[in-house]
């Protein structure tokens, strides 16, 4: 979701599918559309293989198998998250896991997850369920708080004061340190040999 996106605004001379394409828009871009598409469309592979009738020619290919039911169920619950992605956003990270575990499980009980189809868009939209946050508003009032930055030239910004904590609130150097490189390590004395100890 876009919160700085602008909002549409309905013309009288627009097209019925102007509006109805911004009215998707507005509408998917508030919740894990992608998420929930990808998960519906995983279980439909793995519902359907195990009960396909493929006809090839005379031949007739049947691949009802003992576990058909459990792929039914799993292409069933995968829809089902699919939706709820969709319309429960607040359930997005339970679907998202549910959604990977249903496509591991369908490997071994579903023909391969759907011969892989129904595995791998589980899996993308599982994954995509768990890295989905909704977008927040900018606050205006905390771009007006944050100091705005100072144009100086290097000698000006060396004779200016140092702040203790460094740039941004970091600490910096102190007066007593020595840079890194202007110091003998271990590595260095004693001719280049190290000290273990």
């Amino acid at each position: 979701m876009n919160p700085q996106a602008p909002v549409y605004v309905r013309r009288e001379d627009d097209a019925w599918l102007t509006v109805v394409y911004y009215h998707f828009h507005a509408w998917s871009g508030r919740r894990p559309f992608w998420a929930g598409l990808f998960t519906l469309l995983g279980g439909f592979p793995i519902a359907y293989f195990p009960y396909a009738d493929l006809r090839l020619g005379n031949v007739s290919l049947a691949m009802a198998t003992t576990g058909g039911a459990g792929a039914l169920i799993i292409g069933v619950l995968l829809i089902t998250l699919g939706l709820a992605l969709w319309f429960q956003q607040a359930i997005r990270v339970f679907a998202g896991v549910a959604a990977i575990l249903l496509a591991l499980v369908s490997l071994p009980v579903s023909n391969l997850g759907g011969f892989f189809m129904g595995f791998i868009l589980s899996m993308i939209g599982g994954a995509l369920a768990l890295s989905w946050a909704p977008g927040q508003p900018v606050d205006e009032s905390q771009d007006e708080q944050q100091p705005a930055a100072v144009d100086m030239s290097k000698a000006e910004a060396m004779a200016a004061p140092r702040d203790p904590h460094g740039p941004q609130g970091f600490p910096g150097q102190r007066a007593t340190e020595t840079p890194a490189h202007a110091s003998d390590t271990t590595a260095h004395a004693d001719g280049g040999r190290n000290s273990a100890g």
